[in-house]
């Protein structure tokens, strides 16, 4: 697909660097190329030269490479020039660029073009802006992966098996009902039950994946001084929220992100919940209920050490149905007690000391556990919500083809839905309103 117009933006990091990169794509690279750095230069050859301004005069000194369309990042003619970090040199080389015919790249541009192209698909485009967000290794090395083309690859594997089947469910609406049945019944029920198996699993590690990519949300939530600053410390392993025994010290949210075997935690402290001795803490208290509206695990702090006159009952009836909680009761260090942990009827629960640091090591664990994280490793591929929910409604067609099996053109449209979720993955059917919101995301210059 060829754009009309050439596109340029700083691909490097903004502020003051050693080396910065400016990125020019489209059709007019040749001319511009021409103009700033005196010539054509050999493709893919890095070459040492003198970048120049309108009148002749030398704007940096640096490394320029020549990608000729089709073999490019964004499969059209693409420039970099890397010259010296500096905002303002580099200010004036992107002024250049732009003065010579090329406009100011949108963020996710370069890539938009590299998919509308072919030269990735949607699911390999989403993976570059993964590598560049992961905040740990595991998330980087799954992004590769995706970026790599595994994600895709299975996608495309389960897309050939669906292939296989609806050709067979379709070629049979043609044949008498019992022919249909004798022939083909039962085969068909077994490759459908074979690829609900296959999109199964693969729902289960695009769970992992956006898991690994979005992070895990989990809000401290309980009664004043029971101990939820001193649990956010032990888990941030440093002083990020005052401790003191005065009731109410913390009036709002506190916010801290962590890692736990692989896994990005953003982890939240509130305010105790009590009825609000005046505007501010009212205010701590309503902040710390939209925080347990947006998590995935809310840790429901109580002190052993002190008989609560008023049960967590009306906290817990205020929680979000679904939302999964941990029932964490601190301070068995004052009590006599050890640190343990029970998981019984969907509920867990676990004793631990914030002063002692006993237990954490099963609560970490246990936040883990409650959310089915597993650390697979290079099995997991970068995943994000709009992958969880094609996937899922993918099994989901899928089994309601089951259901139906004797009706062969409901299942035939049932199949037609499931293979439409799967193109979704890979943008081969999309809709150019998720392409804007997807590249809109992306940082300028990528």
């Amino acid at each position: 697909m060829g754009n009309a117009d050439t596109i340029a933006a700083l691909a490097s990091a903004p502020g003051q660097a050693g080396i910065g990169v400016i990125r020019v794509s489209g059709p007019q690279v040749e001319t511009l190329m021409k103009a700033v750095v005196g010539r054509v230069l050999t493709p893919r050859m890095a070459c040492l030269t003198k970048f120049r301004d309108a009148s002749g005069s030398m704007i940096d000194e640096g490394i320029a490479l020549y990608f000729p369309s089709p073999r490019s990042y964004t499969g059209e003619d693409v420039l970099e020039l890397q010259g010296h970090g500096g905002p303002a040199v580099l200010r004036l080389l992107l002024r250049r660029c732009l003065d010579l015919g090329a406009r100011l790249a949108e963020p996710g541009e370069f890539t938009r073009r590299a998919f509308l192209n072919d030269k990735l698909d949607l699911t390999q485009a989403e993976a570059v802006a993964d590598l560049i967000e992961a905040s740990t290794e595991q998330a980087a090395r799954s992004a590769m992966r995706s970026l790599q083309g595994e994600f895709s690859s299975l996608v495309h594997d389960l897309q050939r098996s669906l292939t296989d089947l609806r050709v067979g469910i379709e070629a049979t609406l043609d044949f008498p009902d019992d022919e249909v049945d004798d022939l083909h019944q039962d085969r068909a029920r077994k490759q459908i039950r074979n690829l609900v198996a296959a999109v199964g699993a693969m729902l289960k590690m695009a769970r992992q994946g956006s898991l690994l990519r979005d992070g895990l949300r989990v809000t401290i939530i309980g009664r004043p001084n029971v101990g939820k600053s001193s649990i956010i410390n032990r888990l941030s392993r440093e002083e990020v929220a005052i401790v003191t025994a005065i009731p109410g010290t913390t009036r709002d949210l506190i916010r801290q992100s962590v890692e736990i075997r692989g896994l990005p935690v953003h982890i939240v402290d509130t305010a105790g919940l009590r009825r609000a001795e005046d505007a501010v803490e009212e205010i701590g208290i309503a902040r710390t209920w939209e925080a347990v509206a947006q998590s995935d695990v809310a840790l429901i702090v109580s002190d052993l050490s002190v008989n609560d006159p008023e049960p967590l009952t009306d906290i817990c009836a205020r929680l979000p149905v679904g939302l999964r909680r941990i029932y964490v009761h601190n301070k068995v260090d004052l009590v006599g007690q050890a640190h343990r942990l029970t998981s019984s009827a969907g509920i867990d629960e676990i004793w631990i000391s914030a002063r002692t640091g006993s237990g954490f090591d099963l609560l970490e664990d246990l936040i883990l556990k409650v959310v089915e994280w597993e650390s697979v490793g290079e099995s997991v591929f970068i995943a994000r919500e709009r992958h969880v929910l094609a996937l899922a409604q993918c099994r989901d067609r899928l089994e309601s083809a089951l259901e139906i099996l004797s009706q062969t053109e409901l299942v035939a449209e049932e199949l037609r839905h499931a293979q439409l979720a799967l193109s979704q993955l890979t943008g081969e059917v999309t809709s150019d309103d998720l392409l804007g919101e997807i590249f809109s995301r992306f940082c300028l210059g990528k």
